[in-house]
């Protein structure tokens, strides 16, 4: 059975996934063979693994990272809220329920087998596990509920834990002593060392307080890690990159819609120089675009009325009415339609006028739609001529069914091999339900130098898309931060010697 270390954090967004993806990196350069596990996650962003079972993000960058195919086992349990109050639950990659927090705090303690099932299976094929923690092992009105989250995790992987602080926001002093005081004496003998993450400065300045800590709780400061800017795909609606920011000389807007899911798919957009990506939430930044996307959602109904009652549908409507381009993904492109039906009460209920700008329709199904893709796209026009033809691959998840009288792209279901039809344009408005689809070099590059030369703008002026090769220098010089900012002998003394 492989050891196990796990990174727990004071807070959510302390940085937990980077840390233990920096770590997963690290352990492989080492020779280790390593995966990733975290019990539970909760995030909108996901991804279909090749068994077209669904895993939280997070976990997928840290299998990229560990140089590892991504699996479920990785993250047995996925929560995908649907309401302030209410999730959908995915276990080992399948949808098994739909329930309030109450309701699934309640029933926590069923799936603890199916985590300590994947854990092990996961710890069969591997040296080490890099575990992740969930928000703060401290929660005490949820510690009763913990089961497999935070500590009582640890214990059962007998893993030692490192706690990581966020000094970036400030109090990182407090919050580290603060969750150590919070502790029981049990779990706090359980936390072999600390971790101050997002540091700016010169770190001499903080060795006063990182004493004053160490002399407090008892447990050595094993690493201050520097802020650094990296490229790495971000977890969910805490990332930085979800801000406004300045128009470039190819802009970009994305809805940040309440219940966004899997902004990622337009990394490769945000990679290439002169593009700007702003995701906003309200008309007064809408500014001039080139090209508006509506991202997909965990629940498109609600979201489409969100944007009805805060003027972005009208908003956006008179823009593509002046031609302007909008592309739907996923949720997205179900808005665009003429209308939205949920005759099972699976998001909204009822049936809803869609922003009636692609001649489709929606009705959503108990079955969710959960597989890989390839596909390539058919002849376009306007704006989006540049992508006729063009190969992609990407994934689907999405509840309903969404009917086309033209479709726009032609699928190959990576799973069945079977081949379907999806998608549909009007004008400059086009719609698809797959993610990813802008993650290839060649279709997102096509999609901007289309947007340039309709601006008038020399596409020779902005950069390229990065590709693979890019993304494993951003996890090398993850690894590289960690290993110059942490005592990397303290972390593997920790892991060697694991718990007792």
């Amino acid at each position: 059975m492989a050891k196990a270390l796990m990174i727990q954090g004071t807070m959510s967004n302390a940085g937990k996934s980077l840390i233990a993806a920096g770590l997963c990196r690290i352990f492989r350069q080492d020779g280790y063979r390593v995966a990733p596990f975290k019990a539970q996650n909760m995030a909108l962003n996901s991804f279909i693994t090749r068994e077209g079972l669904e895993m939280g993000r997070a976990q997928v960058v840290q299998a990229e990272a560990a140089g590892v195919e991504p699996s479920v086992l990785m993250n047995p349990i996925l929560l995908k809220p649907t309401t302030d109050m209410g999730s959908q639950i995915i276990v080992n990659g399948e949808v098994w329920g739909q329930l309030n927090a109450k309701d699934y705090f309640a029933r926590k303690k069923e799936l603890l087998p199916e985590v300590l099932k994947a854990f092990r299976a996961l710890s069969e094929q591997n040296d080490a596990i890099i575990i992740e923690g969930a928000g703060s092992p401290v929660e005490i009105n949820l510690k009763d509920n913990d089961v497999f989250v935070n500590m009582d995790m640890a214990k059962a992987a007998k893993a030692p834990v490192m706690l990581v602080g966020d000094i970036d926001r400030g109090g990182v002093f407090a919050q580290l002593y603060g969750t150590a005081a919070l502790l029981t004496e049990e779990e706090r003998a359980m936390v072999k060392g600390v971790i101050i993450n997002k540091f700016r400065g010169d770190r001499t300045i903080l060795e006063p307080g990182i004493k004053q800590l160490e002399d407090l709780i008892r447990i050595p400061v094993v690493g201050v890690v520097p802020w650094v800017k990296l490229d790495i795909d971000d977890e969910d609606s805490l990332s930085a990159r979800l801000t406004d920011r300045e128009a470039a000389l190819v802009d970009i807007v994305v809805i940040r819609l309440p219940r966004l899911s899997n902004f990622t798919d337009f990394k490769a957009l945000e990679g290439i120089d002169g593009v700007s990506v702003r995701y906003i939430d309200s008309t007064r930044h809408f500014g001039e675009p080139d090209l508006v996307i509506l991202p997909g959602t965990k629940n498109t109904m609600a979201d489409l009325l969100w944007m009805r009652q805060n003027g972005l549908e009208a908003k956006i409507r008179r823009y593509a009415d002046q031609g302007g381009a909008v592309l739907g993904i996923c949720g997205g492109y179900q808005m665009l339609g003429e209308s939205l039906s949920d005759p099972h009460n699976i998001e909204h209920g009822g049936t809803i006028r869609g922003m009636e700008l692609l001649p489709v329709s929606t009705v959503f199904t108990p079955e969710k739609t959960r597989t890989r893709v390839s596909g390539r796209f058919g002849k376009l026009e306007g704006i989006f001529s540049a992508l006729s033809g063009k190969q992609f691959e990407g994934y689907e998840i999405h509840m309903g069914e969404t009917d086309s009288p033209a479709p726009a792209a032609e699928l190959t279901d990576s799973i069945t091999g079977s081949s379907r039809p999806d998608g549909c344009q009007n004008g400059n408005v086009y719609g698809i339900y797959v993610h990813g689809v802008l993650d290839g070099d060649e279709a997102a590059d096509a999609v901007i130098r289309a947007l340039a030369e309709n601006k008038g703008v020399d596409p020779a002026v902005l950069g390229h898309v990065s590709g693979e090769e890019y993304k494993q220098q951003q996890y090398d010089l993850l690894a590289d931060t960690l290993r110059r900012s942490m005592d990397m002998d303290a972390v593997y003394r920790i892991f060697e010697e694991g718990l007792v």
